[in-house]
């Protein structure tokens, strides 16, 4: 994609952003982080014993959409689930902590909190435990949560819808939700999963991964004439205004309609050094978000956003994206 934008219109978009609302709905996650060393194994099994230093907590799953959009300037609603137990404390706690607004959160006592814990031993990540169940969430549940979205409605700028497979986007809800957002014009942006892949028809923005594409429609891209390919069938199937793949260090992949037909742009990674594309895809669809709330056309939202997800991809680990060095990368 042959296309320019200063930092001056970065700055202005971003400045017309600044705290607007933008909600996203989906599967939120703890993820425990266990530091400690190893000096021996277990006189009850082949298993060595790790002594506990010290414990972190992190928000994962959708909060770390929700963080990415807080760092960039803009306010998170984050809407999901936590359960009714010690982890669900523990989330909401940290939420507070990091000024994100827990108004969306409800907890479900027929399930634990979807948590992940590492263990790391001498800076080596040596087990993880999950503890989640991914059934989905119940009728009642499913009515609270539609109902705040749609007393709210009119105060979110967008919805990023976030999905993990991990029971809070069913069909029914995924439905309502792209119902109540077309009736009150707000853009949709959708982070999809293998399960209910192709029932987010009709939304603004529709961005899988290469995986979850070549998951979905059962084939291996290996290059780009077979993306394209792909990409124009899977864009008539879901009839989204945009389609957008991440492809990791290869950068991304936007499909445009235009009067002409689907025009395809490809746009190279901006990363200098890629370290770890991990996030990436968060910080893609939050970027986007932000940019069109801030005024951005498509194509200035995809820019910033593949100028976030240069430097995110530089740095090791799940980082967030902050406003300051996503200006500043636009001066040089």
């Amino acid at each position: 994609m042959d296309f320019k934008i200063s930092s001056n219109r970065v700055q202005k978009i971003f400045n017309k952003s600044k705290d607007n609302y933008i909600a996203v709905v989906g599967d939120v996650m703890l993820d425990k982080y266990v530091y400690g060393y190893v000096s021996r194994i277990s006189p009850e099994a082949p298993v060595q014993i790790v002594d506990v230093k010290s414990t972190d907590y992190k928000l994962g799953g959708a909060a770390n959409v929700a963080n990415n959009v807080k760092t960039l300037g803009s306010e998170p609603i984050l809407i999901g689930i936590v359960g009714d137990d010690m982890e669900g404390d523990i989330y909401l706690d940290t939420m507070k902590k990091q000024s994100l607004n827990t108004d969306g959160i409800f907890k479900d006592e027929s399930r634990p909190t979807t948590s992940k814990t590492r263990v790391i031993a001498h800076s080596q990540h040596i087990l993880r435990i999950d503890s989640e169940v991914k059934h989905y969430i119940n009728g009642k549940l499913e009515d609270t949560i539609l109902k705040f979205i749609k007393t709210n409605l009119e105060n979110f700028e967008s919805v990023i819808l976030q999905d993990y497979n991990k029971g809070i986007l069913s069909k029914e809800m995924i439905h309502k939700i792209i119902s109540f957002c077309r009736g009150a014009k707000k853009p949709i942006f959708v982070d999809p999963k293998f399960d209910n892949f192709f029932e987010y028809k009709n939304v603004m923005v529709f961005k899988p991964n290469r995986k979850e594409m070549q998951d979905a429609l059962g084939a291996r891209i290996d290059g780009d004439d077979l993306a394209i390919e792909l990409g124009k069938k899977l864009m008539k199937l879901i009839n989204c205004e945009w389609l957008i793949i991440t492809r990791g260090e290869k950068g991304m992949m936007m499909f445009d309609r235009e009067k002409t037909g689907v025009v395809v742009h490809n746009i190279p990674t901006k990363a200098i050094r890629v370290a770890d594309v991990s996030g990436a895809g968060d910080t893609v669809i939050s970027t986007l978000a932000v940019a069109v709330s801030g005024g951005a056309d498509i194509k200035e939202a995809i820019i910033i956003a593949n100028h976030a997800a240069g430097l995110v991809c530089e740095e090791v680990g799940i980082v967030p994206i902050y406003k300051k060095n996503l200006i500043e990368a636009f001066k040089k």
